[in-house]
């Protein structure tokens, strides 16, 4: 950091330091209406969080702020990893996103007990919510009647920090956080303010609160890649015998992005009864990046030398382009290739200049009034999401005189191209063709709940809860014809400095691959070129003005209308000994109606459909908690829980052509309206020890059956009397998921003075899953995305105004997509994407300054852990991902 940026970044911490007191919300059992209560630092945060995990109807974890605007990590998806059962990935910006609870990525997001989603999505996008307006995470991995449907792997609920969860008068509370990357020359920030005021009027108790965030991020995550494994017998001369990547690689993900945040919430009591509030919150997203890549095509090369193989042979049938083929009958005796030199190669380097921004809105406000023998309370809400995403390609080549690769060297593979050819301007031609994949969605939903829970006093029934929820949602999406016009007079002949492009078209990569080269940069198309003159590329293209038009056989525009309603009893038993058993038995009851309008193509003709479906289902829940002593108890949960399919694999539009030769079978492709929703049983058993208010430790079984699941597939389908092979998606899939929970967390009181502030936490799941469709290419293959095994162990430490934490967060192995075979490697070829094992270790150290002021310092993958995937076997690796390690500091303040 230069001393410039370090006077700034100062004088913004000078600037902004504030006080306040802080709070949280409180744990409650379900359906209990509880003010929040104050919670400072980690010891308090973990156990009110066990509080939560101990005296809920459901299996959950729960994660809760250790103060005001200071979530555990920065954020929510960050957070999750952290919790039992979820597993996570790091995104192209160096975010970690895309949770899945105990292998299942169908989750219901609510925030406040709202169901929220992103664009004409079923999820959300976690990293799209700030971490500073939550005060907490609750993560339901078994179901009862009361939650709102639609995943099957659960329900995150997102709770926000209200006014009346402060003491009485103001509040205020400032942060700011400042980050430096390893492979960024630029330090990031984030700033946030709330303000607060909770104060008495002639007509009751009133409260205000107002929350911004902004940050302000840069990233950039090098990839370097080997293409499809193929035998060098069939390829360029000096091949013959061994295994080698078709292609060859890297890109660079390198850009900025920007997260605005405002919350608003007001409460009023007016009497100790009844209370009404009313709320708002905006979070958006916006990025502008380039994915800038440089490739080599080496099975194009004139010849092969320096050919070095390792590991023992092997035999492989190979079809005539030199992929693995189970009909072949020639029998190739190949080992894997280790390095080699290609000859007179095509060389390219492309530019993929994206943006993208999502803005979320969610309205609400409603009534909770609340007896000795009564709660209610009514909910209306309205939630807005529009999201638009824009990508423009251009890629350049020339022919160069070699490419030396190191296909594995233990950590990644390594590409050289001697000289440095693409680092030079001259002799760059136009390749392939222009490439603008545009599109947008808009999702509107309004929804109006009510619950309520009479309290019986007497008798084994002690509650009946109740409710009922109606919901409205409309969605549109919108996307650019696939493809575009060719490269200019033809794939590679178009001398780029013979164009009227700007000298600036062509820049010098602003990421760096340090196994492309040594580093060293390539010219490459300018990313902001592309985004700003693209009515000057599709000239040059041979293509018309302006953005390209929509293409109505992707467009599809649906509404969608759901009704619930729910009964479910609370049970209590006091048994022999002082034991107790309650839990719930209920069940819910959802109807969904929709209207699906899309547009397909018969004969290159539009053929507009609308389609009107509907499905209801009951879903049942039991639940039963054995509380053998005050410290030790035992549940049983079983749960049924839908998940609706995607807008987008609703489309009715179906695109067919009509044969003209009656003896040949045609085909055609589209969406399928009459999709039914996935299914699942779930199953839970757990046992709970807690031998102090912030220890304890636990086991869960757990069980889950998937029905229905969605994938493409191709039937014979009559239409108007002829037959076609019609691909589309259908509910083809069966799966089943069982594991194992372990987790813990316990402060050593017991430890001399000093050493009493140490505290451990551990968890561990076992994710055991298969795909059990019949005839399936992956049946009794695991779930895509999921590892078998996953743990976190973390060390914790309070004491003298010291705050401090180091977590290390691991999982095992797993599939990450699936290729359908025909890449040669040992056995019967490469037939998925595989992830290596993979750990990140993050940690944070604070310091109260004063009572007010606490700084802070901490590190985010400070091992250098990444994403590193292979072909069957590690020694051919597929993508190395390098994930960036960050540290960074903070100040908050609070008065």
């Amino acid at each position: 950091m230069n001393t410039r940026r370090k006077a700034l970044l100062a004088s913004a911490i000078a600037a902004i330091i504030s006080g306040t007191t802080s709070a949280q919300d409180a744990p409650a059992s379900n359906n209990e209406m509880l003010e929040e209560v104050v919670v400072v630092g980690i010891r308090s945060s973990l156990e009110k969080a066990q509080d939560i995990k101990r005296s809920s109807d459901n299996v959950v974890d729960a994660i809760v702020a250790d103060d005001i605007g200071k979530f555990p990590d920065d954020t929510v998806a960050a957070a999750l990893q952290r919790v039992p059962g979820i597993q996570v990935v790091n995104g192209f910006n160096n975010e970690i996103g895309s949770p899945l609870i105990r292998g299942i990525g169908d989750i219901v997001t609510t925030l406040d007990g709202r169901k929220i989603f992103t664009g004409v999505g079923r999820g959300f996008s976690f990293q799209d919510l700030p971490a500073e307006t939550l005060s907490g995470v609750d993560v339901y991995k078994s179901n009862s009647a009361e939650l709102v449907e639609g995943g099957i792997a659960g329900v995150i609920n997102l709770k926000r920090v209200k006014p009346f969860g402060f003491d009485e008068g103001w509040t205020v509370a400032t942060n700011v956080r400042a980050r430096q990357g390893e492979e960024v020359d630029k330090t990031n920030l984030t700033g946030g303010i709330l303000v607060s005021n909770r104060f008495d009027t002639s007509v009751g108790e009133m409260g205000l609160l107002v929350d911004v965030s902004y940050s302000d991020q840069d990233f950039s995550r090098g990839t370097s890649f080997n293409c499809d494994p193929r035998s060098g017998t069939n390829g360029p001369e000096g091949g013959a015998g061994a295994v080698l990547p078709t292609c060859v690689g890297g890109l660079s993900d390198t850009g900025d992005y920007q997260r605005p945040q405002a919350n608003v919430y007001y409460q009023w009591r007016p009497s100790e009864n009844l209370e009404v509030y009313a709320d708002a919150l905006y979070a958006g997203y916006e990025t502008k990046f380039g994915t800038y890549f440089v490739f080599s095509d080496i099975f194009a090369a004139q010849s092969i030398t320096d050919l070095a193989m390792t590991g023992d042979s092997f035999t492989a049938p190979v079809n005539g382009a030199g992929f693995y083929d189970a009909s072949s009958t020639t029998m190739q005796e190949l080992r894997l290739g280790q390095s080699a030199t290609f000859n007179n190669v095509p060389g390219l380097s492309s530019t993929q200049a994206k943006s993208s921004e999502t803005d979320q809105y969610v309205y609400g406000g409603g009534v909770k009034y609340t007896t000795d023998k009564l709660d209610l309370a009514v909910d209306l809400s309205r939630v807005e999401s529009e999201n638009g995403n824009r990508s423009t390609i251009v890629d350049i080549g020339k022919q160069i005189d070699s490419v030396s690769i190191l296909v594995n060297d233990g950590s990644h593979g390594t590409t050289m191209m001697p000289g440095n050819p693409l680092g030079d301007k001259v002799d760059f031609r136009f390749a392939n063709g222009l490439v603008q994949d545009y599109n947008r969605s808009e999702s509107e939903a309004n929804a109006i709940s009510v619950d309520g829970a009479f309290k019986l006093s007497n008798g084994f029934i002690r509650e009946l809860q109740f409710g009922t929820r109606y919901s409205d949602r409309d969605a549109q999406f919108f996307a650019t014809p696939s493809g575009g016009p060719g490269a200019p007079g033809g794939n590679r002949v178009t001398l780029i400095s013979e164009s009227d492009l700007p000298d600036d078209f062509l820049v010098k990569t602003p990421g760096t691959i340090s196994v492309i080269n040594d580093g060293a940069k390539w010219y490459t198309p300018s990313a902001d070129f592309l985004r700003d003159n693209t009515d000057q590329l599709r000239e040059l293209y041979g293509a018309d003005l302006g953005d390209p038009d929509w293409d109505p056989s992707k467009n599809y525009q649906a509404s969608e209308k759901n009704s619930s309603v729910y009964l479910q009893a609370k049970y209590e038993v006091d048994l022999a000994s002082g034991m107790l058993l309650d839990g719930l038995i209920g069940g819910r009851y959802s109807h969904t109606s929709r209207s699906l309008s899309g547009t397909g193509r018969v004969n290159g003709e539009l053929t507009p459909v609308t389609r009107d479906t509907s499905d209801g289902h009951f879903l049942p829940n039991a639940s039963a908690r054995l509380q053998l002593t005050e410290e030790l108890q035992m549940r049983l949960t079983y749960a049924k829980t839908i998940a609706q399919p995607f807008f987008g694999d609703l489309n009715p539009g179906l695109t067919y052509d009509v044969p003209l030769n009656a003896n040949v079978r045609p085909g055609g492709a589209g969406g399928n309206p009459d999709l039914k929703p996935q299914t699942s049983d779930a199953y839970d058993a757990t046992v709970e020890y807690y031998f102090d208010n912030s220890s304890y430790i636990s086991a869960a079984l757990y069980y889950r059956t998937i029905e229905d699941r969605v994938a493409v597939g191709t039937d014979v389908e009559v239409i108007d009397g002829i037959e076609y092979n019609i691909s589309k998606p259908r509910n083809l899939g069966q799966s089943s998921l069982q594991g194992v929970e372990l987790s813990s967390q316990w402060f050593l009181d017991f430890l001399p003075e000093g050493w009493d502030g140490l505290g451990v936490t551990a968890n561990y799941t076992l994710a055991d899953s298969s795909i059990d469709t019949e005839g399936d290419p992956l049946e009794g293959e695991p779930l895509l995305g999921v590892s078998k095994h996953s743990y976190n162990v973390g060390l914790l430490y309070e004491k003298y105004g010291v705050t401090a934490r180091v977590v290390y967060n691991w999982r095992s192995e797993y599939d990450d997509g699936y290729f359908g075979g025909g890449l040669v490697t040992p056995g019967d070829g490469a037939k998925f994407n595989t992830v290596k094992a993979n750990g990140r270790l993050d940690f944070s150290i604070g310091y109260d300054v004063t009572e007010n002021v606490t700084v802070s310092f901490d590190g985010i993958n400070v091992n250098g852990g990444k994403y590193y995937s292979y072909f069957d076997t590690e020694s051919f690796p597929h993508d190395i991902r390098l994930d960036d390690t960050f540290y960074g500091a903070s100040v908050r303040a609070n008065f």
